[in-house]
């Protein structure tokens, strides 16, 4: 009976993963299209973001990353480095804007937005598929289904948008004097279901991580277990989300924080109750900024 029940739950979650994904999409490429407003997506990037583009030698394609360095980084002085991954269909400016900029400048950061092979690779976390596979967009959007049918299966993409996060911080570490005691992790929506893989995955790099509205559906059966890795290495996690947000809503992200209560983990829970999908970015900038500032690997 007890794995009956759990049976049900899990496939419950990845009902509910994939009937969520198609407005998921539609959310991210609406604001990516957006003028600027509070959840911080425009169509242009903001000029002081550097365009990047490397050879990706896995693929032998040109990859492109967004990149910020405040005006207090020197060459003599160790940086702390924030990598923020972009929701579905989005790409590296779309959390390297507003806020998170004079937030990054004020503090001294390196902020790097790395694609995660494309708009919809999920960062190494497991692949949410509809209308297609690859290097398009959602199902649907333009340039998805038909383009997608041609790319790499979900395992495959993964491993590529993971491999994309890794190569783009060897980088900025090897053009950079980044601090290795202030390196940080955050992502929205699909980054935020990065942000927990690869949370858990390279705990020894991290000095914390903050997940906003995470799409983490397909890891959420095993939320305990995926957080093990940074309850035993003791990596702080900080979740922000939208009480209004019906993309990811709260009663999925509250079953993170509650596997967080159970191993109890250092953490923290922010919620904004009128918040949405897109508003919660900007919203909770300034507390994840705060957050990691309180937070130095030991």
């Amino acid at each position: 009976m007890r794995e009956t029940v759990r049976s049900f739950r899990v496939i419950g979650i990845i009902g509910l993963a994939f009937a969520l994904v198609t407005s998921l999409g539609a959310v991210e490429t609406a604001r990516a299209q957006a003028p600027a407003g509070r959840g911080g997506f425009t169509a242009t990037p903001d000029p002081r973001v550097q365009q990047r583009t490397y050879k990706f030698s896995e693929t032998n394609e040109d990859m492109k990353f967004a990149l910020f360095v405040s005006s207090k980084v020197t060459k003599d002085t160790k940086a702390p480095l924030i990598v923020a991954l972009h929701g579905l269909g989005g790409d590296g400016n779309s959390l390297l804007r507003g806020p998170s900029l004079a937030l990054a400048e004020e503090g001294g950061y390196i902020l790097v937005g790395p694609m995660g092979y494309n708009p919809s690779g999920w960062f190494g976390s497991p692949v949410i598929v509809m209308g297609g596979r690859g290097r398009g967009g959602p199902g649907g959007a333009p340039g998805g289904a038909a383009q997608a049918a041609a790319g790499p299966p979900p395992e495959r993409l993964a491993q590529l948008s993971e491999l994309d996060v890794r190569t783009v911080m060897k980088m900025i570490r090897e053009e950079f004097t980044v601090d290795p005691q202030r390196t940080y992790l955050m992502g929205h929506s699909m980054g935020g279901a990065g942000t927990l893989f690869l949370g858990q995955k390279y705990v020894n790099e991290w000095a914390a991580v903050a997940a906003i509205a995470p799409a983490a559906f397909m890891m959420q059966p095993n939320s305990a277990q995926i957080l093990q890795p940074m309850k035993t290495a003791g990596v702080p996690v900080m979740i922000v989300q939208g009480g209004a947000d019906t993309v990811v809503p709260p009663t999925n992200t509250l079953a993170w924080v509650e596997s967080l209560k159970s191993l109890e983990m250092n953490h923290k829970y922010i919620e904004f109750p009128q918040g949405d999908h897109g508003t919660v970015i900007n919203d909770g900038m300034p507390q994840i900024f705060e957050f990691f500032k309180a937070n130095t690997r030991k």
